[in-house]
Order: structure tokens, then sequence, then C-alpha cells
């Protein structure tokens, strides 16, 4: 069916060219043909390969490297230093590259890290709508081949995302914690900080992960554990349900006098 409607509904081709409206910074190269619409601007030093297409008012900052293929929609922004690699597409409103959320509190209240790592994107990457995925606080993220991000998901800093995963909408990673090859999480789970998803595993949709997961395991639940376990627990309160009602009904209520 996906070959078929491919053929029934083509992409539109891109308008090459650069828009008169749009703003080239100092240092721009790029090879072979690209497409830059109106209002878009491109920051200095930037590297876009053949092929690449920034959508109106899109932003892409200074020292990027875009690789060939690249289509980076409208009103997204990618930010300083990020590297995409071939075929990425980053949607409307994503954020890439982004300072992570990071602070210390000292007597003066909270003052923030500086944020100096990289955020490295590889071939093929989807990022949807609206979804943030925040440069490395000192060493890189990176989000591996092939892997597609859905809307509204947020990725902290450090994080190391797999190849060939799937992240599916309001998915939150919080910093430093590692996501295998292979792994799917479902809708608006919760993933906290420093921990490893092991490759090929399975978060249910609303999940809190909160320590490690093995490779190949299937999760559910707050805390996460053994999907299985998960259904037998909710099964087993189920048929508690009534027995507790029975009891209820046996103990003798005081009745007021």
């Amino acid at each position: 069916m996906r070959r078929a409607l491919e053929a029934l509904y083509p992409a539109d081709s891109p308008e090459w060219g650069v828009h008169p409206s749009a703003r080239i910074g100092r240092g721009v190269r790029w090879t072979g043909r690209i497409a830059v619409g109106a209002g878009a601007a491109l920051g200095r030093n930037v590297r876009l390969g053949d092929g690449c297409v920034v959508a109106d008012h899109a932003a892409v900052e200074e020292d990027v490297t875009v690789g060939a293929g690249c289509r980076i929609e409208a009103h997204a922004v990618v930010h300083s230093g990020t590297l995409l690699g071939a075929r990425v597409l980053v949607r409307a409103g994503a954020r890439v590259g982004g300072k992570g959320f990071g602070f210390v509190r000292t007597e003066r209240g909270y003052e923030p890290v500086p944020q100096v790592g990289r955020c490295v994107i590889g071939n093929d990457v989807e990022i949807g709508a609206n979804t943030t995925v925040d440069r490395g606080g000192i060493g890189d993220t990176v989000v591996g081949a092939g892997t597609k991000i859905d809307n509204l998901v947020q990725v902290a800093h450090n994080v190391r995302v797999g190849s060939n995963c799937v992240i599916m909408a309001q998915v939150g990673i919080a910093g430093s914690t590692v996501v295998e090859d292979d792994v799917m999480l479902a809708g608006q789970a919760g993933l906290a900080d420093h921990l490893t998803v092991g490759r090929g595993a399975r978060v249910a949709a609303q999940s809190g992960v909160i320590g490690d997961i093995e490779p190949g395991a299937t999760v559910s639940g707050y805390p996460a554990r053994d999907h299985r376990a998960v259904l037998r627990q909710t099964a087993a309160l189920a048929r508690i349900a009534p027995i507790v009602s029975s009891l209820e009904r046996m103990i003798p209520r005081n009745e007021p006098s």
C-alpha cells in the first residue's frame, strides 16, 4: 500500500533556488542545488549538501552541517554546531541542538551551566513537529541512523539514541539516558536520567521508566516493569474487588442509637 500511495500521490518537487527574502550568512557553502524559502535564515559557515530544502522562515544557525537530501520544514530551528546526516527530515516547529536544561543552585539562586556539547543526528532520521532535541552539556547528544521521532517529544542533553528506534508522541527522555538500537517508546512514556534501555526493548504508553530495562524486554506501568506481570496484577485487582465488597457486607456496622 505504501508503494501504491507513493505512486498515486508523488511528493511535491521543491522550488529550487534561494528566495530573495532569505538571509544568507557569511561563509555559507552548498553543493549542487538547494531550495531556501522566503524568510529563511542561514547563519555563518553553514554547510548544505546537494538537494537540501530549508523551508519558509526556518532558521539554520552558524556552523551547522546539513547532509545531502535533508528537509527542514517551516519555522524549524537547527541551532549552532549541529550535525545533520543525509536525508534527515526536521518537521515544522522542531528545535534541534538548543541548550539543555542545566542549572546549579548557589547562594544567588539557580545559575545556568554552560551547554557546550553538540547535537549529532544520523542519516535517515525524522524529527517530528514541535519536538526538541537538546545539545550535549559536555559530550554530544546523538540520535542514530534510521530513528523516527514523533511530534512533541523531548530528548534532553547527553542522551544517546541508537539506530532504528521509534519514539512516539509526548515521550520525554531525561539527560544522559542511553536508548539502544531498535527500541520502541510508545506515547507519553517517561524515562528518568542516567539509565539504559536495552536493545530491542518495548516501553508501553504512559510507562514511567526509573531503572535500566533489559534488552528485548517489554515493560509497562509505573514504575515500568514486565508487561505480563502488570497484566496479571491488574487482573488480580479486578478479582479482589468483589471479594472486598462481600467482606464489607459481612462486617456489622454500628448503627447510631
